[in-house]
C-alpha cells in the first residue's frame, strides 16, 4: 500500500512537494533533495507528519 506523504524545506519550513511513499519497504522519514522557489537554492526536503 502506497502513502502520499508531504515534503517541508529545511530551511524555510515551506511545504512545497507531495510524492507517495510504498510503507512496506521504507518505514523512517523520506528525505530529498528538492529545488525550493521560496529560498532559491537546491536543499533538501524532509517528510512531514
Amino acid at each position: 500500500m502506497r502513502k502520499k506523504v508531504i515534503l517541508a524545506c529545511t530551511q524555510c519550513n515551506g511545504r512545497n512537494y507531495s510524492t507517495m511513499k510504498n510503507q512496506a519497504t521504507n518505514s523512517e522519514r523520506l528525505e530529498v533533495k528538492k529545488f525550493c522557489k521560496a529560498c532559491n537554492i537546491h536543499i533538501v526536503h524532509k517528510e512531514t507528519k
